[in-house]
């Protein structure tokens, strides 16, 4: 694979980002745009923001267009990646992009809104694509806050939100069920993958996955999945956070 420049961030993550949230997407989301955005808008100050410390402000960008300086959230019809319904990036001016991929999504069964949600949150978290954990084995694991609980969710004002992991679970010192390691407290460890889940991995000199079940597993090998081979450096940026279409 050709080695491209790199992306070199120009963002400052200790500052509140304004989130221009656009819609590009012709495919109906299943849900009123408008309230989708309050909803995502509830989940991040309600839920999100309390556990991990990371605001924002998510302004609807009624033609798609992002003012200098902001992050974005923007749908699109079709995955410009193979079977991916949504991932995030840093821009050529060095800003994070989410991309939420609406035909997608629901040609798999899955809710918009929740891939929205599951990309919020991860690029909340990690806009930079390099953040990780060690983990008593020696593997590392990348700061993907959503993909260890794939598939479970809430609501949030009636609309469908992606579960996300709490610090805790990326820290290894805790006891087995001894505090809360996910939003849904369906996780009962540090570094616990439930059975729809996935986790990109650093170990032996390079990026793989480990799954939370064999089915899982078996989807992966069937759709092409870039989230590893572009994680971990500057020079492939491209989101590991990447969501890939499941059964």
């Amino acid at each position: 694979m050709a080695i491209r420049s790199p992306i070199l961030a120009a963002f400052d993550q200790g500052q509140i980002p304004t989130i221009s949230v656009g819609n590009l997407a012709t495919v109906k989301l299943g849900v009123d745009f408008e309230k989708l955005v309050r909803a995502l808008q509830g989940y991040a100050d309600k839920h999100f923001v309390p556990v991990w410390g990371t605001p924002c402000k998510l302004q609807i960008s009624p033609d798609g267009k992002v003012p200098a300086g902001n992050w974005a959230l923007l749908f699109f019809d079709d995955a410009d990646a193979a079977n991916a319904l949504g991932y995030h990036e840093l821009t050529e001016g060095g800003f994070p992009i989410s991309k939420i991929f609406v035909r997608t999504t629901i040609d798999d069964g899955e809710k918009v809104s929740v891939t929205a949600a599951h990309e919020l949150a991860e690029m909340l978290v990690d806009p930079g694509i390099q953040m990780g954990a060690l983990a008593p084995n020696g593997v590392w694991y990348a700061y993907e806050t959503a993909d260890p609980v794939e598939r479970e969710f809430f609501e949030v004002n009636g609309v469908a939100m992606s579960d996300f992991v709490y610090p805790a679970w990326f820290e290894a010192f805790h006891r087995p069920k001894s505090t809360k390691f996910d939003h849904l407290g369906k996780c009962m460890r540090p570094f616990q993958i439930l059975k729809g889940g996935y986790m990109p991995v650093f170990t032996k000199g390079k990026w793989t996955q480990i799954f939370g079940s064999a089915a899982t597993e078996e989807w992966f090998k069937k759709n092409h999945h870039p989230r590893t081979s572009r994680r971990g450096s500057t020079a492939t940026i491209r989101k590991s956070s990447k969501r890939t279409v499941a059964s």
